[in-house]
């Protein structure tokens, strides 16, 4: 077992040490993207879960995750604790996806979700606090391109997760389906216990004006939820939208959608990049603004092929936003990384449970409406982004200026005469 910290490991291998825990995050993406599509289906036809019973279940999982997540990533920054928290998590994920392959009452699923599912929930924002601890303690000013390269891995595994979990379901079943899914989560424990090496928590450095730090950070999160919202509804609203209103098919639904995750690969490259250079706030601002741009394009869209032109923007708003948006509000809470990609990842299961009455009215008003929606939510988000000012990062020094040398005040007697 790896025991030693990075602290004690040469500048060079620090580079070295991310490979395994990008080969992780890799895996653990697997494993969600062969899961994720398929929970539903799984619900209504192996647990014969009725649609009041199904909604439940999907909006109970990321509640739970989003209160488990919190609690670690306040507790993973205060001990040298991060490479156990990811041993656990994935741990975690293994257990449930074993215990889902063979329980069918819904009750025993629906408790799995909001316990053991629910902590695996926290491996995500705790590999990447990891990932910004591992490059700060061996002096790198690289944390943002590395967050958005691992960011990027998690698109690919879901270009390929899901063919695979069709394959997989239909070879045999949803027992095949989550048993390869804890395979995975298996290989991931395997990489964090006799791999990764331990790092210390950064120290907290003194900001000024600590009162309004937190109003900024949760503004910037509220933000980031309605932008990765604005996601959401498009993703969700797109098969009906080309095939409703453009008359196209769920053929080109599924090549559009596959076009936007092969240009969203080297676009998250390429903002890492960028975040050498510019101000992460800048480059994120510019992502919503983009976001804005594709859905306003969609929406005044008449044929399939102008939605699909349009996922070269739609491709850049996912790779400035969702590859950089956790290293932006890393930044503004210095220290505090696990703390800091909680926040940041929460706002995607804050998006999906928000998205849910907006998606009803779609399906009401039509389907353009969903991309109408989905603009608004992006121009608020970059608004909030715009108004969330962070202070600069320079401190004031306390005066201490010597006073001025002036002769001794000749003594006196102030004794009282009496």
């Amino acid at each position: 077992m790896v025991t030693s910290t990075l602290a004690d490991a040469p500048v060079s291998k620090a580079p070295k040490v991310l490979v395994p825990l990008g080969v992780m995050f890799l895996f653990v993406g697997l494993s969600t993207s062969i899961v994720g599509p398929f929970v539903s289906l799984f619900l209504s036809t192996a647990v014969k879960a009725d649609p009041v019973h199904v909604a439940a279940f999907l909006v109970a999982g990321p509640v739970s995750m989003i209160v488990s997540s919190t609690v670690v990533g306040r507790l993973s920054d205060r001990k040298a604790v991060r490479r156990q928290v990811l041993a656990v998590a994935a741990a975690a994920g293994g257990v449930s996806a074993t215990a889902t392959a063979f329980a069918r009452d819904y009750w025993v699923l629906l408790a799995l979700t909001v316990t053991v599912t629910a902590i695996s929930g926290s491996l995500f924002p705790q590999a990447f606090a990891y990932a910004r601890e591992a490059l700060e303690q061996r002096g790198s000013t690289r944390a943002a391109m590395t967050i958005s390269t691992l960011r990027m891995l998690f698109s690919i595994a879901w270009v390929a997760g899901p063919p695979a979990a069709a394959f997989l379901v239909e070879l045999g079943g949803f027992r095949v389906l989550y048993l390869s899914a804890a395979t995975m989560y298996a290989a991931a424990v395997l990489v964090a216990v006799f791999v990764l090496g331990d790092v210390a928590p950064t120290p907290k450095p003194q900001r000024e004006a600590p009162e309004h730090a937190p109003s900024r950070v949760l503004q910037v999160v509220a933000a980031l939820t309605l932008v990765q919202a604005a996601g959401v509804l498009g993703v969700q609203a797109l098969p009906l939208f080309l095939s409703h209103d453009l008359r196209g098919s769920v053929r080109d639904a599924g090549l559009v959608l596959g076009l936007c995750a092969a240009l969203e690969i080297p676009l998250m490259l390429g903002f890492g990049a960028l975040s050498t250079r510019w101000p992460l706030r800048r480059l994120v601002v510019i992502g919503a603004g983009l976001g804005v741009l594709y859905y306003v394009l969609v929406t005044a869209s008449v044929h399939t092929w102008q939605v699909a032109a349009a996922q070269l923007v739609n491709a850049s708003f996912i790779a400035a936003v969702q590859g950089l948006g956790i290293s932006y509000v890393q930044e503004m809470l210095p220290g505090e990384p696990g703390r800091a990609a909680t926040l940041a990842g929460n706002a995607y299961p804050m998006a999906a449970i928000l998205v849910g009455p907006l998606f009803g009215l779609a399906q009401h008003f039509g389907y353009r409406y969903a991309y109408a929606a989905a603009a608004t939510l992006c121009l608020t988000g970059a608004v909030l982004l715009l108004t969330a000012h962070r202070k600069p990062q320079t401190h004031r020094k306390p005066q201490t200026d010597p006073a001025p040398q002036t002769d001794p005040a000749p003594q006196t007697d102030h004794t009282p005469q009496t």
